[in-house]
């Protein structure tokens, strides 16, 4: 039976060694016709991009085709007439897959990369056509654009159209700039100049945006203008009830300030005849209402005072000196739970500032403090039970000399262990008093 077995594992060894030498033969041939095709791909882009777009995918194939001779090699040695263990040609055709592998992944990473710029470059009479057309389209636009502008400017303040103003104006060129280099990338491109022609390609295309994304604000100005009215109709009358129920709660030196910067904001607003801004009226207004909400919810709910959140590090302090007393007289028997949480609670009090603590800061300065002193806590009750734990039991004579059984440190009942381990704790104790 044994024989039986063994040789059905030949087989299946057997087996799986001709399925890994054909997959590496498949790799193999699959890599070198990747390699081909790439490298008429690398002439095109050449011819179409110039070197420096394609730089990049020049280096992947030099690089491929150096490990691939390395590959052809360990093939080439499966094939000789010098005779091969199994575990030889195992370890090489493994290799060669690892290797066609890595060639075909690098060589389509980098083409995948080039796709885009490539695809440009074939499209780009259908992208020159279209640049000039949307040129026609988009100057009809700015006419009225600057009509707008010019209505605009009746209702609404200088300020509020400086980010319009030049709009039109700015897009105007834009798509003379578009047109010219169109130009200039179909002569490049004439010239045998690819890298050049690309490049204005590109200039074109992104001038012809930007045109149109002006334009685009310009009429989307009007409609933004009389969001941000309403929006500060509605902040206004909200401003108001704040500062009313302001004048009813606690009123601290900060919320008097913040009524007053308040009160001056909405004095501010100009009349309704008046030209305005009103996104900046409604930029400063908000700025005013937050900081009064702000000082009133500190007034409802004070931070603590300064010497109250030092009380509270005080507190961790010994907490923690405590801790680290105890731990440090007893290093052998302290455990991994009582070590991490003493840790953490140092970490946390490192992080507490040693000089004067901002009243914004407050708060949380005392809740880390009461965390740290809390873990220093919870590290002393576990190193107090990993002390217990390790002591030896009452004596049954009450003496040294009589049976005991030890805890914790796995002694057995042996007057010696005991002994032993009572000398340890008292010879601790002892430690502990004179080191202090």
């Amino acid at each position: 039976m044994a024989g039986f077995w063994g040789k059905r594992k030949r087989e299946e060894q057997d087996a799986a060694d001709a399925d890994l030498a054909r997959r590496a033969e498949l790799a193999l041939v699959a890599a070198d016709e990747r390699i081909r095709l790439t490298s008429d791909e690398l002439d095109f882009a050449v011819a179409e991009l110039g070197t420096g777009p394609t730089a990049d995918l020049k280096s992947a194939l030099t690089a491929v085709r150096t490990h691939m001779s390395e590959a052809f090699s360990l093939h080439q040695l499966n094939h000789d007439h010098i005779p091969d263990t199994p575990e030889e040609l195992r370890t090489r055709n493994a290799r060669i897959i690892q290797l066609c592998e890595w060639a075909e992944d690098l060589l389509e990473e980098r083409t995948i990369a080039l796709q885009p710029a490539i695809e440009r470059i074939r499209r780009a009479p259908e992208i020159l056509a279209r640049v000039r057309s949307d040129r026609e389209r988009l100057e009809t636009r700015v006419p009225p654009a600057r009509e707008a502008l010019l209505r605009l400017s009746r209702r609404y303040s200088a300020a509020a159209l400086a980010q319009i103003a030049g709009n039109p104006d700015e897009a105007d060129q834009l798509l003379d700039f578009a047109v010219h280099t169109a130009d200039v990338s179909e002569r490049r491109r004439e010239a045998g100049q690819r890298e050049q022609a690309g490049v204005a390609l590109e200039a074109a295309t992104e001038a012809v945006r930007r045109a149109e994304s002006l334009l685009d604000a310009v009429d989307a100005f009007e409609i933004e203008a009389l969001r941000a009215e309403s929006t500060l109709a509605a902040v206004i009358e909200d401003s108001r009830g704040d500062l009313v129920d302001a004048r009813s709660g606690p009123q601290t030196p900060a919320v008097r300030t913040a009524m007053a910067e308040l009160e001056a904001a909405l004095a501010a607003l100009p009349a309704s005849a008046v030209k305005d801004d009103p996104f900046g009226a409604l930029s400063r207004l908000r700025v005013a209402n937050a900081a009064l909400d702000t000082a009133r919810e500190k007034a409802a709910h004070p931070a603590p005072s300064e010497a109250h959140v030092r009380h509270t590090v005080d507190d961790a302090d010994r907490q923690i000196a405590v801790a680290r007393s105890l731990i440090a007289g007893h290093r052998g028997w302290i455990g991994a739970d009582a070590r991490t949480r003493f840790a953490e609670a140092e970490r946390l009090r490192a992080e507490i500032p040693i000089g004067p603590i901002p009243e914004d800061d407050r708060e949380q300065v005392q809740a880390v403090a009461r965390r740290a002193s809390a873990l220093a806590s919870e590290a002393l009750q576990l190193a107090q039970r990993d002390i217990d734990s390790s002591r030896p039991d009452e004596w049954d004579d009450g003496g040294w000399g009589g049976r005991g059984r030890g805890r914790g440190m796995g002694m057995g009942g042996g007057g010696m262990g005991g002994g032993i381990l009572g000398g340890l704790v008292i010879g601790s104790l002892l430690g502990d008093i004179f080191d202090g």
